[in-house]
């Protein structure tokens, strides 16, 4: 990990943003490395970002920090706002500290200060459980475990269709299988021929040639895949 915490800003209002930035940038253990006004546009990027910590407001328009901590799913965060009654909120969602505005150096201090005592001496967290991709339904969170199979789009074989455990399926729009193999984690899922790529929780028995699932088809019989067009 970097002597430095690797942070993401997040504030709707733009002079408070440039504020905090300023604010973080005489802060030694810190490097800004991309703030926002924006909540769509930083849920957008976080997947091809790297960092450590984020630095979120809360009270902003179509999706709160509370909202976004969750996506985050365990990212540490610090939360900044002008109202204290979501203190208690902050702190179910294990928030390393909670600011009230104005901000003032000192107090973002030691909140930078708690963040890197627990960010320093945790273990190296693993890597996110989702990725974020273009779908028929908009820009989609999608997690690992969820994702039973993909296969080619029949329609268009530039998309692809990911199916999940739970029946619902998103099209993934203009990606390919090469692209699907860098993002998706190695030691859950395989490509196991030209227009199908598995997740490895679904396997009930292989052969040479052929790959029975644990899935269900509509026949009522076991979800079986071909290995032979690879």
């Amino acid at each position: 990990m970097n002597t430095k915490l690797r942070c993401l800003l997040l504030d709707d209002e733009l002079p408070g943003l440039t504020y905090l930035k300023m604010l973080c940038e005489q802060i030694p253990e810190l490097e800004v490395i991309k703030s926002f006004n924006n909540p769509e546009l930083f849920l957008n990027e976080i997947s091809d970002l790297k960092f450590d910590l984020c630095i979120l407001d809360i009270e902003m328009p179509g999706m709160s920090g509370l909202q976004i901590a969750n996506i985050l799913n365990g990212k540490p965060v610090i939360f900044t706002t002008a109202y204290k009654e979501y203190a208690a909120e902050a702190f179910d969602l294990n928030a390393i500290d909670y600011v009230r505005k104005p901000i003032r150096l000192e107090r973002l201090k030691q909140a930078v200060e708690k963040a890197y005592k627990v960010i320093k001496t945790a273990p190296e967290l693993p890597e996110k459980p989702f990725v974020q991709l273009n779908t028929d339904k908009g820009k989609t969170i999608l997690y690992y475990d969820k994702i039973a199979y993909i296969e080619t789009s029949p329609p268009d074989s530039r998309d692809k269709i990911a199916r999940l455990f739970s029946n619902e399926e998103f099209v993934l729009k203009n990606i390919s299988f090469d692209k699907l193999s860098e993002i998706l984690p190695k030691k859950e899922f395989c490509r196991i021929n030209k227009k199908v790529m598995i997740s490895l929780k679904i396997i009930q028995a292989f052969s040479h040639d052929e790959i029975t699932t644990t899935l269900i088809s509509e026949s009522g019989k076991n979800l079986k895949f071909s290995g032979r067009e690879l």
